[in-house]
């Protein structure tokens, strides 16, 4: 199975391909152009940079860190290490980078241990999101375990470097994706779990989201997370600068531990070691499941990632459901009123605290209605008439957001946001019936280039474009002459030159990588590199055995199912669990019970499923050692599993397959 951020398992895919996976042969990048220099020197002059409020903050109480927070891994390439961004140490920003995104950058390069208030602590820049340390009477509560073990182990062990070392006793997840469960394993094991030593809180419904939210277009999925993150970049001025939420991703190992308990109700107080929490529940915000929390002895409300220092994504350009921005500013607010004018520190699973009731009640008002913002007048725009890419283009922020750092769209931006907003309530379909039945893309292509006179002609007329700075121009042109021909070297490197410029510009660390990966696969392809799995035995545990076949049904082959009418009754013997998956019209359904009749009848463990899934054995090596039985017509199963398609990881995204 190949499924998939922020998120889950497109995360924990992405972070198997960097971990296992040489980078790409890099092609030499180009000089900023004029139009890039100016676009950057002037947003340099709009935003109030001399503001340093933010630095102070994301320095206070810190207590100590590790030589480049450097972690390493089992081979010559580290897990993590900040090392490779010492280029953001310059005093000025490079003329590559939007100056506003290398200020974030210089932030989310800050790393170590530091101290929130009496008893909490974060561990920060160790990956992409934050570990928070609660000492409890007799051990320590971890909030959020990071993305992978390695980077986990060894942020507690920094911890561990100035405190005392109480055995951690409780892990509670924020919410499930993947860069706030992965590393579990490395603060706490299975055993510990399992005697009761240990116990792992999560909010209701986090098992069946954090795999299921993209495992169904998880392939997809883990492609496109290349780009928004990109992973296929080396870092540097004209490469990987920062994903606006955090440096970047870890490269090493995700661990899943189930939870012992959920938080249920919308509101709910527990007492853990000592320590008293108010937990909030915040479901379909910045996650399907999803919870805030608030202590009350420490005055420290803890905003998960619903309150970060950016805008944050109602889309994201990797592929998911569309968040409800509504619903995310009324969850904010409802913060704000139950637990504002009791809190001293406001702190998030990333970036830095921010300190005092007045600047958290700011903090909290400002982020409530940006969201608010651009989901009302989107809306407002939309039933005027405008399409999703006017209002997108239509839109700008009230000046008391634009100038206010912790809303600029490092992460998310407004453009892609409220074109999401569009997307939720009207879909693709811009009512124009034009573009209710257009052409598919390679024959657009051929017919548009045609029409402007054939490539040689569209190349010469955008060279002169370029040069007058009309990047998204270009791009869009060139993107036409490569899907039409992707032959065509003069159309992909003009191309790429564009997107590369566009790069350069970008204030969203999600765009500039984006823009620059595809900049990078245009003048070289599709980089010959395993795309990684995020299947392994502690994820496939969160997916269910109806997700599991609602996922065979994604994978099977129409074309050759076609005709084709088979039943199979599947019995799982740990859970007694019973399906029939029938197979008809090219369709594969199920459903939970057995059919009289059937074609087969399988019976099995989940851990052997599993097994099979991992490709630790194989359904003819499992039945032959007796831990797969088959009665009834066992080339039904032979049949089906034939059907059954396979994902190529490394598809092409800026040029036609």
């Amino acid at each position: 199975m190949t499924p998939s951020s922020t998120f889950s398992v497109a995360l924990v895919a992405l972070a198997c391909t960097l971990g296992s996976a040489q980078a790409p042969a890099q092609i030499a990048s180009k000089p900023p152009e004029a139009a890039t220099l100016k676009a950057n020197a002037d947003m340099a002059k709009t935003l109030p940079f001399a503001n340093r409020q933010d630095f102070d903050d994301a320095m206070r109480g810190f207590i100590g860190t590790v030589p480049d927070a450097l972690v390493p891994g089992s081979g010559p390439r580290p897990v993590w290490s900040m090392k490779p961004y010492d280029f953001l140490k310059a005093s000025e920003p490079a003329d590559t980078v939007n100056p506003s995104l290398w200020r974030q950058a210089q932030l989310n390069a800050i790393h170590g241990l530091f101290q929130v208030t009496d008893r909490v602590y974060q561990v920060r820049g160790f990956d992409i999101a934050n570990m928070t340390i609660v000492e409890g009477d007799t051990s320590l509560i971890v909030i959020d375990p990071l993305l992978a073990a390695e980077t986990a182990r060894a942020a507690l062990a920094l911890y561990y470097q100035h405190r005392p070392r109480k055995p951690v006793g409780t892990v509670i997840y924020t919410h499930g994706h993947a860069d706030h469960f992965g590393g579990v394993k490395g603060v706490v094991s299975q055993e510990d779990v399992t005697a009761g030593k240990v116990q792992v809180i999560a909010p209701s419904g986090f098992m069946e989201t954090a795999v299921a939210e993209n495992i169904l277009a998880g392939n997809a999925m883990s492609r496109r997370s290349q780009y928004q993150f990109g992973s296929l970049l080396p870092p540097g001025v004209r490469g990987q600068v920062d994903t606006g939420l955090g440096k970047a991703l870890a490269r090493g190992t995700i661990s899943l531990i189930a939870p012992t308990s959920t938080i249920a109700k919308v509101t709910e107080e527990r007492t853990i070691d000592g320590v008293q929490f108010v937990f909030q529940l915040v479901p379909g915000s910045e996650a399907p499941s999803e919870m805030l929390m608030y202590l009350p002895q420490f005055r420290v409300l803890n905003m998960a990632e619903d309150v970060t220092h950016n805008m944050h994504n109602l889309y994201t350009i990797r592929g998911a459901e569309v968040r409800d921005g509504n619903l995310w500013a009324k969850y904010i607010d409802q913060a704000r009123v139950a637990f504002g004018d009791r809190t001293d520190v406001l702190i998030a699973q990333h970036h830095w605290p921010t300190t005092g009731r007045e600047r958290i009640a700011d903090l909290l008002k400002k982020q409530r209605d940006m969201y608010k913002f651009i989901n009302d007048q989107s809306l407002r725009l939309l039933n005027q008439g405008y399409t999703a890419a006017e209002i997108a283009e239509t839109l700008r922020m009230p000046a008391s957001l634009e100038q206010e750092w912790s809303t600029r769209g490092y992460y998310g931006t407004l453009r892609h946001n409220a074109k999401a907003v569009y997307q939720k309530y009207l879909g693709w379909y811009d009512a124009n019936p034009a573009n209710l039945n257009p052409l598919p893309p390679v024959e657009q292509a051929k017919k548009t280039v045609e029409y402007m006179g054939g490539a040689e002609a569209v190349i010469a007329r955008a060279r002169g474009d370029f040069a007058k700075g009309e990047y998204r121009w270009v791009a869009s042109a060139m993107s036409q002459v490569v899907y039409a021909d992707p032959a065509n070297r003069a159309a992909r490197e003009l191309g790429a030159d564009a997107l590369e410029q566009m790069g350069y510009q970008s204030e969203a660390g999600t765009w500039r990588s984006a823009y620059l990966v595809g900049a990078m696969e245009l003048r070289g392809g599709v980089p010959k590199i395993p795309g990684g799995s995020s299947s392994n035995a502690d994820t496939l545990k969160a997916v269910s055995n109806d997700l599991f076949f609602d996922f065979l049904g994604v994978r099977l082959d129409a074309a050759k199912a076609e005709g084709k009418t088979m039943v199979i009754n599947w019995n799982f013997t740990d859970s007694n669990q019973r399906f029939v998956l029938t197979l008809e019209n090219s369709a594969l359904t199920h459903i939970a019970g057995q059919q009289p009749g059937a074609d087969a009848t399988v019976t099995l463990s989940r851990a052997t499923l599993d097994a099979i899934t991992l490709k630790e054995t194989s359904f003819p090596a499992a039945v032959l050692s007796g831990r797969v039985k088959i009665d009834g017509n066992r080339a039904k199963l032979g049949e089906l599993m034939a059907m059954l398609d396979t994902f190529e990881p490394m598809f092409p995204v800026v040029e036609p397959r």
